[in-house]
Protein backbone atom coordinates (compact mmCIF):
# COMPACT_ATOMS: atom_id res chain seq x y z
CA UNK A 1 0.00 0.00 0.00
CA UNK A 2 1.40 3.41 -0.93
CA UNK A 3 2.06 5.95 1.75
CA UNK A 4 -0.45 8.33 0.22
CA UNK A 5 -3.20 5.68 0.19
CA UNK A 6 -2.41 4.78 3.80
CA UNK A 7 -2.55 8.47 4.78
CA UNK A 8 -5.98 8.85 3.22
CA UNK A 9 -7.34 5.76 4.99
CA UNK A 10 -5.82 6.85 8.30
CA UNK A 11 -7.36 10.30 7.94
CA UNK A 12 -10.70 8.68 7.25
CA UNK A 13 -10.52 6.65 10.46
CA UNK A 14 -9.45 9.63 12.54
CA UNK A 15 -12.14 11.89 11.13
CA UNK A 16 -14.98 9.36 11.00
CA UNK A 17 -16.51 10.53 14.23
CA UNK A 18 -16.79 14.08 12.96
CA UNK A 19 -18.61 12.94 9.83
CA UNK A 20 -21.49 11.12 11.48
CA UNK A 21 -24.05 13.88 10.99
CA UNK A 22 -22.35 16.22 8.57
CA UNK A 23 -23.47 15.16 5.14
CA UNK A 24 -26.42 15.24 2.87
CA UNK A 25 -25.64 11.63 1.92
CA UNK A 26 -25.78 10.02 5.35
CA UNK A 27 -28.03 12.38 7.28
CA UNK A 28 -31.74 11.69 6.83
CA UNK A 29 -32.55 15.37 7.08
CA UNK A 30 -29.85 16.10 4.51
CA UNK A 31 -31.05 13.38 2.17
CA UNK A 32 -34.12 15.36 1.20
CA UNK A 33 -34.14 16.40 -2.43
CA UNK A 34 -34.46 20.01 -1.21
CA UNK A 35 -31.61 20.07 1.33
CA UNK A 36 -27.84 20.26 0.83
CA UNK A 37 -24.91 20.22 3.24
CA UNK A 38 -22.10 22.65 2.42
CA UNK A 39 -18.64 22.77 3.95
CA UNK A 40 -17.26 26.29 3.53
CA UNK A 41 -13.62 27.15 4.15
CA UNK A 42 -12.69 29.83 6.70
CA UNK A 43 -12.20 32.98 4.61
CA UNK A 44 -12.95 35.72 7.14
CA UNK A 45 -11.74 36.77 10.56
CA UNK A 46 -13.43 33.82 12.29
CA UNK A 47 -15.68 30.82 11.69
CA UNK A 48 -18.63 32.73 13.10
CA UNK A 49 -17.92 35.74 10.88
CA UNK A 50 -18.05 33.47 7.84
CA UNK A 51 -21.35 31.99 8.99
CA UNK A 52 -22.82 35.50 9.31
CA UNK A 53 -21.53 36.44 5.85
CA UNK A 54 -22.78 33.31 4.12
CA UNK A 55 -26.16 32.77 5.78
CA UNK A 56 -27.99 35.65 4.03
CA UNK A 57 -26.75 34.36 0.68
CA UNK A 58 -27.88 30.82 1.47
CA UNK A 59 -31.27 32.18 2.53
CA UNK A 60 -31.50 34.01 -0.79
CA UNK A 61 -30.71 30.78 -2.65
CA UNK A 62 -33.46 28.97 -0.74
CA UNK A 63 -35.94 31.74 -1.56
CA UNK A 64 -35.06 31.48 -5.26
CA UNK A 65 -34.98 27.70 -5.58
CA UNK A 66 -36.64 26.12 -2.55
CA UNK A 67 -33.37 24.30 -1.81
CA UNK A 68 -32.14 24.63 1.77
CA UNK A 69 -28.38 24.68 2.44
CA UNK A 70 -26.96 23.73 5.82
CA UNK A 71 -23.50 25.28 6.10
CA UNK A 72 -20.57 24.36 8.31
CA UNK A 73 -17.49 26.58 8.20
CA UNK A 74 -14.45 24.31 8.58
CA UNK A 75 -11.09 25.67 9.79
CA UNK A 76 -8.17 25.20 7.42
CA UNK A 77 -6.34 23.08 9.98
CA UNK A 78 -9.07 20.43 9.67
CA UNK A 79 -10.39 20.86 6.14
CA UNK A 80 -8.04 18.68 4.08
CA UNK A 81 -8.22 15.66 6.40
CA UNK A 82 -11.99 15.90 6.57
CA UNK A 83 -12.26 16.14 2.79
CA UNK A 84 -10.03 13.10 2.34
CA UNK A 85 -12.03 11.20 4.93
CA UNK A 86 -15.29 12.05 3.16
CA UNK A 87 -13.77 11.02 -0.17
CA UNK A 88 -12.72 7.65 1.22
CA UNK A 89 -15.84 6.88 3.23
CA UNK A 90 -18.41 8.11 0.74
CA UNK A 91 -20.10 9.97 3.57
CA UNK A 92 -20.10 13.69 4.13
CA UNK A 93 -21.31 16.91 2.56
CA UNK A 94 -22.77 17.50 -0.87
CA UNK A 95 -20.82 20.64 -1.79
CA UNK A 96 -17.42 21.76 -0.46
CA UNK A 97 -14.86 24.52 -0.72
CA UNK A 98 -11.33 23.32 -1.45
CA UNK A 99 -8.02 25.10 -1.68
CA UNK A 100 -7.21 25.11 -5.39
CA UNK A 101 -3.81 23.53 -4.73
CA UNK A 102 -5.58 20.36 -3.54
CA UNK A 103 -7.57 19.92 -6.75
CA UNK A 104 -5.46 17.18 -8.32
CA UNK A 105 -5.05 15.34 -5.01
CA UNK A 106 -8.79 15.22 -4.39
CA UNK A 107 -9.47 14.42 -8.04
CA UNK A 108 -7.19 11.39 -7.74
CA UNK A 109 -9.51 9.90 -5.11
CA UNK A 110 -12.24 9.60 -7.75
CA UNK A 111 -14.75 11.06 -5.30
CA UNK A 112 -15.38 14.43 -6.94
CA UNK A 113 -17.78 15.28 -9.76
CA UNK A 114 -15.72 16.20 -12.84
CA UNK A 115 -16.82 19.31 -14.71
CA UNK A 116 -16.70 18.15 -18.31
CA UNK A 117 -18.24 20.45 -20.91
CA UNK A 118 -21.75 19.11 -20.30
CA UNK A 119 -21.47 19.64 -16.55
CA UNK A 120 -19.86 23.06 -16.99
CA UNK A 121 -22.80 24.03 -19.18
CA UNK A 122 -25.11 23.44 -16.20
CA UNK A 123 -23.26 26.14 -14.21
CA UNK A 124 -22.89 28.64 -17.04
CA UNK A 125 -20.21 27.21 -19.30
CA UNK A 126 -16.42 27.14 -19.50
CA UNK A 127 -16.15 30.68 -20.86
CA UNK A 128 -17.52 32.18 -17.64
CA UNK A 129 -14.31 31.39 -15.79
CA UNK A 130 -10.88 33.02 -15.98
CA UNK A 131 -8.73 30.41 -17.78
CA UNK A 132 -5.86 30.52 -15.27
CA UNK A 133 -8.28 29.97 -12.39
CA UNK A 134 -10.01 27.07 -14.13
CA UNK A 135 -6.60 25.52 -14.89
CA UNK A 136 -6.02 25.28 -11.13
CA UNK A 137 -9.15 23.17 -10.65
CA UNK A 138 -7.85 19.76 -11.66
CA UNK A 139 -5.03 17.72 -13.13
CA UNK A 140 -3.71 18.72 -16.56
CA UNK A 141 -5.47 16.92 -19.38
CA UNK A 142 -8.51 16.04 -17.31
CA UNK A 143 -11.84 17.83 -16.81
CA UNK A 144 -11.72 20.12 -13.75
CA UNK A 145 -12.74 18.50 -10.46
CA UNK A 146 -14.21 21.81 -9.26
CA UNK A 147 -14.84 25.35 -10.48
CA UNK A 148 -13.21 28.54 -9.15
CA UNK A 149 -15.02 30.51 -6.45
CA UNK A 150 -12.55 33.07 -5.07
CA UNK A 151 -9.23 34.07 -6.68
CA UNK A 152 -6.31 35.15 -4.52
CA UNK A 153 -2.63 35.99 -4.66
CA UNK A 154 -0.02 36.94 -2.10
CA UNK A 155 0.96 40.56 -1.52
CA UNK A 156 3.22 42.48 0.85
CA UNK A 157 1.29 44.63 3.35
CA UNK A 158 3.18 47.37 5.14
CA UNK A 159 2.37 49.83 7.91
CA UNK A 160 2.62 53.34 6.43
CA UNK A 161 3.31 55.16 9.69
CA UNK A 162 5.95 52.67 10.80
CA UNK A 163 7.68 53.06 7.45
CA UNK A 164 7.54 56.85 7.62
CA UNK A 165 8.86 56.89 11.20
CA UNK A 166 11.78 54.68 10.11
CA UNK A 167 12.54 56.92 7.12
CA UNK A 168 11.58 54.25 4.58
CA UNK A 169 9.97 55.93 1.60
CA UNK A 170 9.08 52.98 -0.64
CA UNK A 171 8.07 49.38 0.02
CA UNK A 172 10.85 46.83 -0.46
CA UNK A 173 11.03 45.21 -3.88
CA UNK A 174 13.73 42.63 -3.06
CA UNK A 175 14.26 40.23 -0.16
CA UNK A 176 17.49 42.01 0.63
CA UNK A 177 15.49 45.24 1.02
CA UNK A 178 12.96 43.38 3.19
CA UNK A 179 15.76 42.37 5.54
CA UNK A 180 17.23 45.90 5.59
CA UNK A 181 13.86 47.55 6.18
CA UNK A 182 12.91 44.91 8.72
CA UNK A 183 15.95 45.67 10.85
CA UNK A 184 15.04 49.36 10.89
CA UNK A 185 11.46 48.53 11.84
CA UNK A 186 12.25 46.03 14.59
CA UNK A 187 12.34 47.36 18.14
CA UNK A 188 10.18 48.83 20.87
CA UNK A 189 7.81 45.87 20.91
CA UNK A 190 7.43 45.79 17.13
CA UNK A 191 8.96 43.39 14.61
CA UNK A 192 9.72 43.93 10.96
CA UNK A 193 7.70 41.02 9.56
CA UNK A 194 5.09 38.54 10.79
CA UNK A 195 4.68 34.99 9.43
CA UNK A 196 2.73 31.80 10.23
CA UNK A 197 5.70 29.60 11.06
CA UNK A 198 3.64 26.64 12.33
CA UNK A 199 1.18 26.58 9.44
CA UNK A 200 2.32 23.88 6.96
CA UNK A 201 0.26 25.20 4.05
CA UNK A 202 1.52 28.78 4.45
CA UNK A 203 5.09 27.48 4.69
CA UNK A 204 4.68 25.35 1.57
CA UNK A 205 3.21 28.25 -0.39
CA UNK A 206 6.22 30.44 0.40
CA UNK A 207 8.60 27.55 -0.25
CA UNK A 208 7.09 27.24 -3.73
CA UNK A 209 7.57 30.94 -4.50
CA UNK A 210 11.12 31.10 -3.16
CA UNK A 211 11.94 27.92 -5.09
CA UNK A 212 10.67 29.45 -8.33
CA UNK A 213 12.84 32.51 -7.74
CA UNK A 214 15.84 30.24 -7.12
CA UNK A 215 15.18 28.17 -10.25
CA UNK A 216 13.89 25.11 -8.41
CA UNK A 217 11.02 22.64 -8.74
CA UNK A 218 9.34 20.43 -6.15
CA UNK A 219 8.42 17.68 -8.62
CA UNK A 220 10.03 16.57 -11.88
CA UNK A 221 8.17 16.11 -15.17
CA UNK A 222 7.17 12.58 -14.14
CA UNK A 223 5.61 13.82 -10.89
CA UNK A 224 8.41 12.50 -8.65
CA UNK A 225 9.47 14.68 -5.67
CA UNK A 226 12.69 16.68 -5.93
CA UNK A 227 12.59 18.29 -2.51
CA UNK A 228 16.26 18.39 -1.52
CA UNK A 229 17.82 19.98 -4.61
CA UNK A 230 20.34 22.79 -4.03
CA UNK A 231 17.80 25.29 -5.39
CA UNK A 232 15.13 24.22 -2.92
CA UNK A 233 17.58 24.16 -0.03
CA UNK A 234 18.64 27.73 -0.85
CA UNK A 235 15.00 28.79 -1.22
CA UNK A 236 13.85 27.42 2.13
CA UNK A 237 16.94 28.76 3.90
CA UNK A 238 16.31 32.27 2.50
CA UNK A 239 12.76 32.17 3.90
CA UNK A 240 13.66 30.81 7.36
CA UNK A 241 16.66 33.16 7.56
CA UNK A 242 14.24 36.07 7.86
CA UNK A 243 13.95 34.83 11.45
CA UNK A 244 17.19 32.90 11.92
CA UNK A 245 19.71 35.35 10.46
CA UNK A 246 18.01 38.65 9.68
CA UNK A 247 16.10 38.50 12.98
CA UNK A 248 13.19 40.59 11.74
CA UNK A 249 10.54 38.01 12.78
CA UNK A 250 9.50 37.48 16.38
CA UNK A 251 10.59 33.97 17.46
CA UNK A 252 7.06 33.44 18.80
CA UNK A 253 5.90 33.34 15.16
CA UNK A 254 7.33 29.82 15.03
CA UNK A 255 4.14 28.80 16.84
CA UNK A 256 1.68 30.82 14.73
CA UNK A 257 -0.84 28.79 12.74
CA UNK A 258 -4.22 30.49 13.23
CA UNK A 259 -3.79 33.87 11.48
CA UNK A 260 -2.02 35.43 14.48
CA UNK A 261 0.40 37.14 12.09
CA UNK A 262 -2.50 39.12 10.62
CA UNK A 263 -3.54 40.19 14.11
CA UNK A 264 0.02 41.24 14.94
CA UNK A 265 0.12 43.40 11.82
CA UNK A 266 -3.31 44.89 12.49
CA UNK A 267 -2.34 45.72 16.08
CA UNK A 268 1.01 47.31 15.25
CA UNK A 269 3.16 44.46 16.55
CA UNK A 270 4.62 43.85 13.08
CA UNK A 271 5.30 46.34 10.30
CA UNK A 272 5.06 43.94 7.33
CA UNK A 273 2.94 40.95 6.41
CA UNK A 274 2.85 38.45 3.53
CA UNK A 275 -0.77 37.42 2.98
CA UNK A 276 -3.54 36.64 0.53
CA UNK A 277 -6.16 39.43 0.40
CA UNK A 278 -5.77 40.56 4.01
CA UNK A 279 -7.84 43.75 3.70
CA UNK A 280 -11.17 42.40 4.95
CA UNK A 281 -9.48 40.68 7.88
CA UNK A 282 -7.58 43.85 8.79
CA UNK A 283 -10.76 45.90 8.61
CA UNK A 284 -12.49 43.48 10.98
CA UNK A 285 -9.66 44.16 13.45
CA UNK A 286 -10.16 47.93 13.16
CA UNK A 287 -7.14 48.70 11.00
CA UNK A 288 -8.13 51.47 8.61
CA UNK A 289 -7.51 50.92 4.91
CA UNK A 290 -5.36 54.07 4.70
CA UNK A 291 -3.10 52.84 7.53
CA UNK A 292 -1.36 50.29 5.33
CA UNK A 293 -0.03 49.97 1.82
CA UNK A 294 -0.07 46.96 -0.48
CA UNK A 295 2.83 46.06 -2.76
CA UNK A 296 3.88 43.01 -4.80
CA UNK A 297 5.77 40.28 -2.97
CA UNK A 298 9.52 40.95 -3.42
CA UNK A 299 11.98 39.14 -5.69
CA UNK A 300 15.64 38.23 -5.32
CA UNK A 301 17.95 41.11 -6.15
CA UNK A 302 20.25 38.83 -8.15
CA UNK A 303 18.41 35.64 -9.12
CA UNK A 304 20.60 32.62 -9.92
CA UNK A 305 20.55 30.95 -13.37
CA UNK A 306 17.09 29.57 -14.01
CA UNK A 307 15.45 31.87 -11.48
CA UNK A 308 11.92 32.85 -12.46
CA UNK A 309 10.03 36.09 -11.97
CA UNK A 310 7.35 34.49 -9.78
CA UNK A 311 6.20 36.08 -6.53
CA UNK A 312 3.00 34.21 -5.74
CA UNK A 313 1.25 30.94 -6.26
CA UNK A 314 -1.99 31.12 -8.24
CA UNK A 315 -4.07 31.05 -5.09
CA UNK A 316 -7.76 30.60 -4.73
CA UNK A 317 -10.73 28.65 -3.46
CA UNK A 318 -12.69 26.25 -5.63
CA UNK A 319 -16.18 24.85 -5.11
CA UNK A 320 -16.70 21.13 -5.71
CA UNK A 321 -19.41 18.47 -5.55
CA UNK A 322 -18.99 15.00 -4.10
CA UNK A 323 -20.14 12.13 -6.29
CA UNK A 324 -21.83 10.58 -3.27
CA UNK A 325 -24.40 13.39 -3.09
CA UNK A 326 -28.00 12.21 -3.36
CA UNK A 327 -28.90 15.57 -4.87
CA UNK A 328 -26.58 16.17 -7.85
CA UNK A 329 -28.94 18.52 -9.68
CA UNK A 330 -29.51 20.63 -6.56
CA UNK A 331 -25.77 20.66 -5.85
CA UNK A 332 -24.98 21.96 -9.34
CA UNK A 333 -27.75 24.53 -9.00
CA UNK A 334 -26.02 25.76 -5.84
CA UNK A 335 -22.64 25.92 -7.61
CA UNK A 336 -24.27 27.96 -10.37
CA UNK A 337 -25.72 30.33 -7.77
CA UNK A 338 -22.39 30.78 -5.95
CA UNK A 339 -20.62 31.57 -9.23
CA UNK A 340 -23.34 33.90 -10.52
CA UNK A 341 -22.34 37.51 -11.15
CA UNK A 342 -24.30 38.88 -8.18
CA UNK A 343 -22.87 36.40 -5.68
CA UNK A 344 -19.37 36.73 -7.07
CA UNK A 345 -19.45 40.48 -6.52
CA UNK A 346 -21.04 40.20 -3.07
CA UNK A 347 -18.76 37.51 -1.64
CA UNK A 348 -15.47 38.51 -3.24
CA UNK A 349 -16.04 42.14 -2.26
CA UNK A 350 -16.70 41.06 1.33
CA UNK A 351 -13.63 38.82 1.50
CA UNK A 352 -11.34 41.12 -0.47
CA UNK A 353 -10.64 38.38 -3.02
CA UNK A 354 -11.10 38.57 -6.80
CA UNK A 355 -13.88 37.04 -8.89
CA UNK A 356 -12.64 34.20 -11.10
CA UNK A 357 -15.76 34.81 -13.22
CA UNK A 358 -14.97 37.01 -16.21
CA UNK A 359 -18.21 39.00 -16.19
CA UNK A 360 -17.82 39.97 -12.53
CA UNK A 361 -14.12 40.80 -12.55
CA UNK A 362 -14.63 44.25 -14.09
CA UNK A 363 -17.02 45.42 -11.37
CA UNK A 364 -15.89 48.70 -9.72
CA UNK A 365 -15.84 46.87 -6.38
CA UNK A 366 -12.48 45.41 -7.39
CA UNK A 367 -10.71 48.62 -8.37
CA UNK A 368 -9.16 49.34 -4.94
CA UNK A 369 -5.34 49.42 -4.64
CA UNK A 370 -5.22 46.05 -2.88
CA UNK A 371 -7.23 44.32 -5.60
CA UNK A 372 -5.18 46.01 -8.32
CA UNK A 373 -1.98 44.52 -6.89
CA UNK A 374 -3.59 41.09 -6.67
CA UNK A 375 -4.93 41.35 -10.23
CA UNK A 376 -1.56 42.37 -11.63
CA UNK A 377 0.21 39.59 -9.74
CA UNK A 378 -2.21 36.94 -10.99
CA UNK A 379 -1.92 38.25 -14.54
CA UNK A 380 1.85 38.53 -14.74
CA UNK A 381 3.94 36.99 -11.95
CA UNK A 382 1.94 34.15 -10.33
CA UNK A 383 2.39 30.45 -11.11
CA UNK A 384 0.27 27.43 -10.18
CA UNK A 385 1.53 24.92 -7.67
CA UNK A 386 2.21 21.48 -9.20
CA UNK A 387 -1.12 19.85 -10.12
CA UNK A 388 0.02 16.35 -9.20
CA UNK A 389 -1.87 13.80 -7.08
CA UNK A 390 0.65 14.10 -4.23
CA UNK A 391 0.47 17.92 -4.04
CA UNK A 392 -1.46 17.93 -0.76
CA UNK A 393 1.10 15.56 0.77
CA UNK A 394 3.87 17.89 -0.43
CA UNK A 395 2.22 20.79 1.41
CA UNK A 396 1.97 18.75 4.59
CA UNK A 397 5.49 17.30 4.54
CA UNK A 398 7.49 20.28 3.28
CA UNK A 399 5.37 22.71 5.31
CA UNK A 400 5.99 20.64 8.44
CA UNK A 401 9.72 20.48 7.71
CA UNK A 402 9.81 24.28 7.53
CA UNK A 403 7.80 24.45 10.75
CA UNK A 404 10.58 22.45 12.42
CA UNK A 405 13.22 24.79 10.97
CA UNK A 406 11.38 27.81 12.33
CA UNK A 407 11.27 26.09 15.72
CA UNK A 408 15.03 25.61 15.52
CA UNK A 409 15.50 29.28 14.65
CA UNK A 410 13.24 30.37 17.51
CA UNK A 411 15.25 28.33 20.00
CA UNK A 412 18.55 29.71 18.76
CA UNK A 413 19.65 26.52 17.01
CA UNK A 414 21.62 27.30 13.81
CA UNK A 415 19.73 26.84 10.54
CA UNK A 416 22.35 25.74 8.02
CA UNK A 417 22.25 24.47 4.45
CA UNK A 418 22.88 20.99 5.81
CA UNK A 419 20.08 21.15 8.37
CA UNK A 420 17.68 22.39 5.70
CA UNK A 421 18.79 19.64 3.31
CA UNK A 422 18.27 17.00 5.99
CA UNK A 423 14.74 18.16 6.72
CA UNK A 424 13.83 18.25 3.02
CA UNK A 425 15.42 14.84 2.41
CA UNK A 426 13.38 13.36 5.25
CA UNK A 427 10.24 14.86 3.77
CA UNK A 428 11.09 13.44 0.35
CA UNK A 429 11.68 9.98 1.81
CA UNK A 430 8.24 10.09 3.43
CA UNK A 431 6.69 10.66 0.01
CA UNK A 432 7.92 7.28 -1.25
Amino acid sequence: MSRRRLAIITAAVLAAASLTACGGSDDPSGGSARTLTYWASNQGASLEADKQILQPELDRFEQQTGIKVNVEVVPWSDLLNRLLAAATSGQGPDVVNIGNTWSASLQATGAMVEFDDATLAKVGGRDRFVPAALAAAGAPGKPPAAVPLYSLAYALYYNKKAFADAGITTPPATWEQVAEAGRKLTGGGRWGLAVEGANPSENAHHAFTFSQQHGGEWFDSAGKPTFDTPQNVAAVKRYVDLMATDKIINPSNAEYAQNQSVSDFANGKAAMLLWQAAGANLQSQNMAADAYGVAPVPFLAAPPPGGRKVNSMVAGINIAVFKHTRNPDAALEFVKFMTSDAEQVTLNKTYGSLPPVTTAASDPAFAAPEQKVLQETLAATAAPLPQVPDESTFETLVGTAIKALFADAASGKPVTEESVRQKLSQAQQQMR
